[in-house]
């Protein structure tokens, strides 16, 4: 996982030092700043996006709540305050936490850890989107598809033929190099001259890999292991 950037917030020195030493003790964290002056920080946190901000409430010139608003990205929150009546005002902001001062490492870290599982939850999320689809060149043309439109691969010497049910794609490349790129995507290996994705297997036997349409692709004897981990 990610390190988690943080940057601190507080017009209370001592909250600082506390939110220093506490990050100190927690793995995967990276504090990245402390600010004394909500306007500096501000300042800081506009050209520098951070993952997760630690906030005080009731601040001179700027308190926490405007500074989140006043931000142009949407980092994490925490806010780190002794008021106790904007609990329903951090709730209507998406705020991942709202620890009320004194804060004990239990609680702080508890916080911290639910900032974690968020942005692993996040970034999986974008991942997933990413990988909807995938863009090749060919025939001199850059070509987007959608992944599950990827029926097989199948090598031809210094080229590659990606089957879709609408159409076939002749790629400049080595099956050895489009198994190592889209790997994390489903792609498995079933034979030295194809490549399967792996939702679309429905059955294998000694022979041959089925297909959800009906179609079947040889199998390969050295591939037989790691098809059977998918299953």
């Amino acid at each position: 996982m990610a390190r988690l950037s943080i940057v601190g917030v507080d017009d209370e020195y001592p909250a600082l030092e506390l939110i220093e030493h506490y990050c100190s003790q927690i793995a995967d964290v990276e504090l990245v700043a402390l600010f004394q002056h909500p306007k500096e920080a501000l300042d800081y946190l506009t050209k520098n996006p951070i993952d997760l901000v630690i906030l005080d409430i009731n601040m001179p010139f700027i308190n926490g709540i405007d500074l989140l608003l006043n931000l142009p990205y949407k980092p994490l929150c925490i806010f780190l305050t002794m008021e106790t009546q904007y609990a329903v005002k951090a709730f209507e902001l998406d705020v991942i936490h709202y620890l009320v001062k004194p804060v004990d490492f239990a609680g702080f870290n508890k916080a911290i850890l639910k900032a974690k599982d968020f942005l692993q939850f996040r970034d999986s999320m974008e991942k997933k989107k990413k990988e909807e689809y995938i863009m090749f060149k060919s025939d001199y043309i850059m070509n987007k598809i959608l992944l599950a439109d990827v029926r097989w691969v199948q090598g031809c010497g210094e080229y590659i033929v990606l089957v879709t049910p609408f159409k076939k794609y002749m790629i400049l490349d080595r099956m050895s190099n489009f198994e190592e790129k889209y790997r994390d995507l489903g792609f498995i290996r079933i034979h030295k001259s194809y490549i399967v994705l792996g939702a679309h297997i429905t059955s294998y036997d000694m022979a041959y890999v089925h297909l959800k349409d009906g179609e079947k692709l040889p199998l390969g004897r050295t591939y037989k292991n790691q098809l059977k981990s998918l299953f």
